[in-house]
């Protein structure tokens, strides 16, 4: 049987560029356009949060995924991109977003062929279930540096 869940935001205009955004979770902060699109610097830009909702959900889904094919998982860092594509009409759409996880998993006794490939297929199950990957039309690429270490 499905189930349905609910996540809210709340934004407030400032001025000028400027939001405030709260969030359903609790975090509050300013927010605004990037700058070059006449916003400010330094501050969260709805950009900035769409890369980061895909890359902070894959993380937490390879965290599921490694937990489930007991994977010794001993780091994971990665670094996102998203690629924006801006037409002649000025319509803008995220064409790509590419990321860079860059994870270290303790082999024990076992082969480190096959921690490696487990750790693979963790990664393609994080992407397979990760909400923010499954809701998004840009082409998701995940290009992974796996180290096995004793």
């Amino acid at each position: 049987m499905s189930r349905t869940a609910t996540y809210h935001t709340t934004v407030a205009w400032k001025g000028e560029h400027w939001g405030h955004i709260a969030m359903g979770n609790g975090p509050e902060m300013a927010f605004s356009a990037p700058p070059d699109a006449q916003g400010h610097p330094g501050v969260l830009t709805p950009e900035d949060a769409f890369v980061a909702a895909a890359n902070t959900c894959v993380m937490m889904m390879f965290i599921w995924a490694a937990e489930r094919f007991r994977l010794d998982l001993r780091s994971y860092d990665c670094r996102a991109e998203g690629t924006k594509l801006i037409e002649l009409d000025r319509t803008e759409t995220f064409t790509h977003l590419r990321l860079w996880p860059q994870i270290r998993i303790g082999a024990g006794v076992e082969q480190p062929a096959v921690v490696e490939a487990r750790a693979r297929r963790a990664l393609a199950s994080a992407q397979k279930y990760s909400l923010v990957a499954n809701s998004v039309k840009s082409e998701i690429v995940i290009e992974p540096t796996i180290e096995i270490v004793p």
